[in-house]
């Protein structure tokens, strides 16, 4: 089986990378040349675990492919699927302009029967604008190729998507056609072979379940923040509660940890695209509009804190932070919270230190000369006035305690809760959570 894969973004490369894993014959596709020389040499552009070593392996043996000639790549191909980028515009809705210029460019190139699908982020009714803009390209030429247009969004989840791809929970899939199904079908069978489903439904249907399944998670990520901010002022604990009511089976346990907001390629700008597209349709999202609210506010929260412990000077005051990316395991800084804290230090004056595993390159290139990089954590802790932990990665879990005693103010803002209040202030530091009891 051949197919084609248009985009080398996240989830363009992790499905190519897949799909050639399962022995189906795949060629990634992207205008950008020096990228595609660059995967060629086993140079990626995201850092994915386990990404790098599944695209060589594949690579040499001639399983997976890559080109700039999208007419190349669906030449024989009985699918492609549409994965490039859906960029917000200026009101938050998802700029369509990639997507539609490659069904286009299917519509000038196809020689014989397709399914073209569409696994970029999209909002409902895009899968019919594919179909228009392809059907008016092959009418153009003056030619009747028979085609169908199907949805399929993906849920991967930066820093396991690999294991997403390979053992996804379900396969959600729009069309109207059994053509269609039948190869979709086919193509998904080794995915699907620990008995989780693939669900096949209209395609506005499949369009809206990518936002409604984003949006889901977002509100319960802002919702325990509004929580967290809530227990302060009552004496409460977010982590007793959230141990509560996480039992509850209705509830559960994941996405109810507090931080300091989420952010990434996904959460941020699907929210704000269903809430633009609802509002189109003159409907207010009104939970919705609060959770992006709440995410916002929650972004400064740590900031505050530090603001406060100082008495509001902050003027040469030196920070250290410990991590820089939106989640552990990767180095997306795409609205990360840290790049609001960056800026927020900065106006204060403050001197800001940063390290992260795999992020300092992408976040330098945000931040500019606001933030000095060093190569290991406790590198810049002499005579800092506080330690920031932003990010959760599983190098920060374990306090070297020893080395913090270089600081000049022995105190943790702890972004993530990852550390034991009682423990931290046992060894005669001032600890500050999100949500926390401040009394041992």
């Amino acid at each position: 089986m051949k197919i084609s894969i248009v985009g080398t973004g996240y989830v363009g490369l992790v499905s190519g990378a897949c799909f050639s894993e399962m022995g189906v014959i795949t060629t990634c596709v992207d205008v950008d040349k020096a990228k595609i020389e660059g995967i060629k040499n086993g140079i990626m552009p995201i850092w994915e675990p386990g990404l790098e070593n599944m695209v060589k392996r594949n690579y040499q043996k001639n399983r997976l492919f890559f080109t700039t000639s999208l007419k190349e790549s669906i030449e024989g191909a009985e699918a492609c699927f549409i994965a490039v980028g859906t960029p917000p515009d200026e009101d938050g809705s998802a700029d369509l302009q990639y997507v539609l210029q490659v069904a286009s460019e299917i519509g000038q190139n196809m020689q014989n029967y397709l399914v073209v699908i569409t696994k970029s982020t999209v909002p409902i009714g895009t899968a019919e604008k594919v179909r228009k803009t392809i059907q008016d390209e092959l009418k153009k030429r003056n030619v009747e190729i028979a085609f169908d247009v199907a949805s399929n969004p993906e849920f991967l989840k930066e820093g396991d998507a690999i294991s997403d791809c390979l053992h996804p929970d379900r396969i959600v899939v729009g069309t109207n056609s059994e053509k269609a199904k039948e190869i979709i079908n086919r193509l998904y069978k080794p995915f699907v072979l620990n008995g989780h489903p693939i669900i096949f439904m209209d395609i506005p249907s499949a369009e809206l379940t990518k936002y409604a399944a984003n949006a889901m998670l977002a509100t319960k990520i802002s919702f325990m923040n509004d929580i967290a901010n809530f227990c302060e002022k009552v004496g409460a604990d977010i982590n007793n509660v959230r141990k509560g009511i996480g039992s509850d089976k209705r509830i559960g346990p994941y996405f109810i940890y507090a931080g300091i907001g989420y952010g990434g390629s996904c959460f941020p700008k699907d929210v704000k695209a269903i809430i633009k597209t609802a509002d189109n349709e003159n409907y207010s999202l009104e939970v919705l509009k609060s959770v992006e609210n709440v995410n916002e506010r929650q972004k400064r929260v740590l900031f505050d804190k530090v603001f406060k412990y100082f008495n509001g000077d902050l003027k040469n005051k030196k920070i250290v932070m410990w991590g820089l990316s939106f989640k552990p395991n990767t180095d997306d800084m795409r609205e990360a919270p840290a790049l609001t804290l960056i800026d927020l230090l900065h106006n204060e004056q403050a001197e800001i230190y940063a390290y992260d595993p795999v992020a300092m390159k992408e976040a330098e290139h945000k931040t500019g000369d606001k933030t000095k990089y060093v190569k290991d954590p406790y590198e810049a802790i002499k005579d800092a006035n506080a330690l920031l932990l932003i990010t959760e990665w599983s190098e920060f879990r374990v306090l070297n305690y020893p080395r913090l005693e270089k600081m000049k103010n022995k105190v943790i803002f702890d972004g993530r809760n990852i550390y034991d209040p009682v423990e931290v202030r046992s060894r005669g530091f001032e600890y500050f959570g999100i949500g926390r009891r401040i009394e041992d």
